[in-house]
């Protein structure tokens, strides 16, 4: 992977960073580590931004992201400061990986164990195991290639790919089509082609949108694993908040940012409660369409709300968390659960959105691995079932779709949560358009879609305001948190460049 550029001529800089998701506290760390005098400001009393932890009577649930994928980026990011992820946080590897229920009764395990995982393709279809080897190289290939010459090293302009490295590198790179396209080239049967593509979930995006060179996520899945850290995402988020206060950073919570004003040398970020900081540069992790909209003045936005309203987000989503009584034994930590057919669900998402009457959601089970997130004789879950971005959520249409889920849960998976619910929480669109002044109520940002991908995002430095940066997943690389880790980078080394 490519190496970080020099970041020196930061050095001496004052910055204020908002916001506290893994985009904003990346930044912080490169920006810190560099010299600058970094403060950070997150609106809400937890860092992490959506990788918040709820605690409700013994039960600790993270109420974002629960994936831990792509360990080599954590290890990189580390790494430059001197440092290792097993430092801040031990990690289990998860067998199975996760668990899927198709609804007409199929139930089937991906595990560490590649040729059992053959053995599971060959089952639906003849020759698919040995068609599982031959898609993994080329995603595996994809991965490297990509994650060096496309996500570590940001191409912004146009001309950045005309470049005798990127042709060199890119031949044979599934870089044209869908990822359906791509699928279909290797594997018939719908359930395989499901598996291969449920990652796109995490992507925010659709079989038909997503660019084909998304392949790459089934080396991560497949040839990678899938990890669990100690104390869940919000562990993740507890050793990187560490790591940057031994840099120095400087953290304020509970602090709403109302206003940014000035430009590079002189800029003042004001709060709701009426305090100003005062720094030469800004990297905004909020909400990108909220920092333009709302904390700057119409003639400081590079888009306007028309641009805004064009997008194609990412989903939301519908989370139910539950603890209960008693195990659960037919899930796993990770659990799929897929109607046979999922196109209508994406249609409800992404042309014509509504509630999906059969949803496709994912069920995350963390006491299965840690007994410290549920007091003993019960168990902690959550369930998340994607939905569009800026669907109505009133309390009559949560609790209708709250019986519903569970519903569909004790149905298709056999386990009957229905009468042992202890704590009840549930989270949706409006909650995270409130907490996260999220656009929409997006979940995850804008959509990787074949129009949002690479150089077609938002830029990390601001057209319009001189020293103001952007950083988090509506930036390159995009969504995830592994990709938000990277933006921090990314970001920092543009600042870099621009100051030198």
């Amino acid at each position: 992977m490519n190496s970080v550029s020099d970041l020196d001529s930061l050095a001496g800089e004052s910055i204020v960073v908002i916001g506290g998701g893994f985009g904003g506290l990346s930044t912080a760390c490169y920006l810190a580590d560099a010299g600058a005098d970094v403060t950070l400001l997150e609106k809400n009393e937890q860092l992490g931004g959506r990788a918040s932890t709820l605690e409700r009577d013994g039960f600790r649930f993270d109420m974002g992201p629960s994936w831990y994928l792509m360990p080599d980026v954590f290890e990189q990011f580390f790494a430059y400061f001197g440092k290792r992820p097993d430092e801040y946080y031990g990690l289990t590897r998860l067998d199975p990986h996760y668990r899927i229920f198709f609804k007409d009764g199929d139930r089937v395990d991906m595990v560490p164990d590649l040729q059992a995982n053959k053995e599971v393709f060959e089952s639906y279809e003849p020759g698919a195991g040995d068609k599982l080897d031959d898609y993994l190289r080329k995603s595996e290939r994809n991965y490297r290639i990509g994650m060096e010459h496309f996500v570590y090293t940001d191409r912004t302009k146009l001309t950045d790919f005309i470049d005798p490295v990127v042709f060199k590198n890119a031949w044979g790179l599934s870089l044209v089509g869908s990822m359906q396209d791509h699928v279909e080239k290797y594997f018939d049967h719908p359930k395989l082609q499901q598996i291969m593509q449920y990652t796109l979930v995490f992507l925010g995006g659709a079989p038909n949108n997503t660019p084909a060179l998304y392949n790459l996520m089934s080396h991560v899945d497949f040839n990678m694993g899938v990890y669990y850290p100690d104390g869940g995402l919000a562990g993740v988020v507890d050793g990187i908040v560490e790591l940057a206060e031994e840099l120095g950073v400087e953290f304020h919570t509970d602090s709403p940012v109302a206003e940014i004003a000035g430009r590079r040398g002189g800029f003042a970020v004001r709060t709701e409660d009426g305090r100003e900081f005062l720094c030469d540069q800004v990297v905004s992790d909020a909400d990108y369409a909220h920092t333009e909209q709302e904390l700057l003045p119409p003639e400081k936005r590079q888009y306007d709300a028309d641009y805004w309203e064009s997008r194609t987000y990412a989903p939301s989503a519908f989370l139910l968390y539950l603890g209960v009584e008693g195990d659960v034994d037919e899930l796993a930590h990770h659990t799929l659960v897929l109607p046979t057919e999922w196109d209508d669900h994406f249609e409800t998402i992404f042309e014509n959105p509504a509630w999906p009457d059969d949803p496709a959601y994912y069920l995350c089970v963390p006491s299965k691995t840690d007994d410290t997130v549920a007091p003993e004789g019960h168990s902690n879950l959550f369930a998340l079932v994607p939905i569009a971005a800026g669907l109505d959520d009133t309390p009559e249409q949560r609790r209708q779709y709250r019986d519903l889920v569970l519903d569909d849960i004790a149905e298709h998976t056999g386990v009957d949560l229905r009468d042992r619910i202890v704590v009840e929480e549930t989270f949706c669109v409006s909650d995270f358009a409130e907490r996260y002044n999220s656009t929409e109520g997006t979940a995850l940002g804008l959509a990787h879609t074949l129009t949002q991908t690479a150089l077609l995002r938002p830029p990390h430095a601001s057209e319009k305001v001189d020293g103001l940066y952007f950083t988090g997943s509506f930036t390159t690389p995009g969504i995830g948190v592994p990709m938000c880790l990277i933006s921090g980078q990314l970001t920092a080394e543009e600042m870099a460049d621009d100051a030198a």
